[in-house]
């Protein structure tokens, strides 16, 4: 697949034919991931290749309790767990031991049933967090992960594969921390269900250039087409 092509037509995928990922297919996948950008060239990421049934389905809980959080505060008409109050050691916007007692409206299997789950961890001790003293959440360790995240996505599609970045999960990263047996000094980056898509997507749905990008300041004119 061109580049180009993987780039506008890879989805959020979360519906699973019951094909497996074969381990050549998953190791040419990682294999081609590990070439992503990272800080310092680290390569500070660690993957738990996770195909156990007993430890997806626990997996699956884990992210379900999240899920119930997330949807908690859409439901509140928040966004959830805003990053513009993680700094801050207030209280929750919502009641998150309620909303873990609240049944998900659309439950989400695809957690369980997938054929593969690759757990990305990320370690914090080989790894810069270049905007750790500012008075806001530090981002930028992060950038040491999601490319090669979203790399292992663009492999996948590439050989007729999908999935998804979540990191619903680090609602209970304890509880994964004990179940995968995770040193403290690594940390969930995301969790990728991987598989043979149902339906292979070919269009998606994005804002347009000039409605992110502005011309020399934040409040400059936006950046059109030429």
């Amino acid at each position: 697949m061109e580049l180009l092509d993987a780039m506008r037509t890879t989805p959020a995928t979360r519906a699973f034919t019951e094909d497996d990922v074969p381990d050549d297919v998953l190791y040419g996948i990682l294999d081609a991931a590990r070439f992503a950008p990272n800080g310092g060239n680290r390569q500070a990421w660690k993957v738990v290749i996770v195909r156990d049934p007993g430890t997806k389905g626990r997996i699956s809980e884990l992210y379900d309790l999240g899920m119930r959080e997330y949807v908690g505060h859409a439901k509140a008409g928040l966004v959830p767990f805003s990053a513009a109050r993680a700094h801050d050691r207030t209280e929750p916007a919502i009641d998150l031991a309620a909303a873990r007692e609240v049944p998900l409206d659309t439950p989400q299997p695809h957690i369980a049933t997938a054929p593969v789950l690759l757990v990305i961890l990320l370690d914090f001790e080989n790894c810069p967090a270049v905007d750790s003293g500012l008075d806001r959440i530090s981002i930028s360790a992060g950038a040491s992960a999601y490319p090669f995240a979203h790399n292992i996505l663009l492999a996948a599609r590439n050989l007729g594969y999908g999935g998804h970045l979540t990191s619903v999960v680090a609602r209970q990263e304890p509880a994964l921390r004990t179940l995968l047996r995770i040193p403290d000094r690594f940390a969930l980056a995301t969790v990728i269900p991987l598989g043979k898509p149902v339906k292979q997507i070919t269009r998606l749905r994005r804002e347009p250039v000039e409605s992110f990008t502005t011309v020399g300041s934040f409040d400059g004119p936006a950046f059109a087409r030429p």
